[in-house]
């Protein structure tokens, strides 16, 4: 079926002047301006497009690639603001309407704002809306600790932030996991950290490779130092005897031993890992 103001895989019906007509379904066929080709097509190609309306409310197929899709938060920019509302750039060439009816404050140009990308019911248009709590799932999720999801920094609380995860619940984030600076509308990697009995949702940070790396490597170094400069590790070494000593995988703490080797802080020998002392 069908999905507007969302990426489809619809099949070329025929080529003419000005582009191509792609096999809607129960929506008719639908244009794709020859611009948006990237090569040559024929009758029966398949392509994958996004559907949306243009400014003749008709539905046009593109393959730019919008920031969000319909049922997706997006943290966008203000490109006009009129006596109707206020028009964002989404990544396509038409914009994101945002009547004024769906803004919490009168939002002004060349600001951005977190929005939330639907069909009105009404009207039938994709528009935008910075309400967002009535978009947000208050049922208990489904979600498993230590699952990851990408999610968009949403407020800043006395107690944390605010994080969408999966464009449909939102998780707090405590200060204390916070280790680098944040601001509104910022994508970051989260785990679920715990699910509360009352379904709420604690999280944590995610680190990114480097900086578990980073990490890894300091407590390597913390326990090479506590060990005279020595730890009878190496990559022959049975992985449950890494775990036991140092509390990380193996995979882990080839990656944290590389990164010490490469900034000449530790040597590899057969029989184990040794400290470069500072002269």
């Amino acid at each position: 079926m069908l999905e507007i103001g969302r990426h489809n895989q619809l099949t070329v019906l025929r080529k003419v002047d000005f582009g191509y007509y792609l096999d809607g379904l129960d929506y008719g066929d639908i244009l794709m301006p020859a611009k948006y080709a990237a090569e040559p097509l024929e009758a029966g190609d398949e392509v994958n497009v996004f559907v949306y309306l243009d400014s003749s409310e008709k539905l046009i197929a593109t393959t730019e690639k919008p920031i969000a899709e319909v049922g997706e938060f997006a943290y966008l920019k203000a490109v006009t603001v009129n006596e109707v509302g206020a028009f964002m750039d989404w990544g396509v060439t038409k914009q994101l309407f945002v009547p004024f009816a769906e803004q919490r404050t009168r939002m002004e140009e060349n600001k951005s704002y977190l929005v939330y990308i639907f069909i009105d019911p009404i009207t039938e248009r994709i528009i935008g809306s910075a309400k967002l709590g009535k978009f947000l799932d208050e049922t208990p999720p489904l979600f498993k600790d230590d699952e990851i999801f990408e999610g968009i920094v949403w407020q800043q609380t006395d107690l944390g932030y605010k994080v969408i995860i999966q464009h449909s619940h939102t998780g707090l984030l405590f200060h204390s996991e916070v280790y680098r600076p944040l601001k509104l509308g910022d994508k970051i990697e989260v785990e679920i950290k715990n699910i509360r009995p009352d379904g709420k949702i604690d999280l944590r940070l995610r680190k990114s490779g480097a900086e578990k790396s980073d990490e890894i490597s300091e407590i390597i170094l913390t326990k090479l130092k506590a060990n005279n400069g020595f730890l009878p590790l190496s990559d022959h070494t049975d992985p449950e005897v890494i775990k036991a000593m140092l509390g990380v995988s193996k995979k882990s703490f080839k990656k944290g031993i590389g990164k010490l080797y490469k900034d000449r802080m530790v040597n590899i020998e057969e029989n184990g890992i040794y400290l470069i002392l500072e002269e």
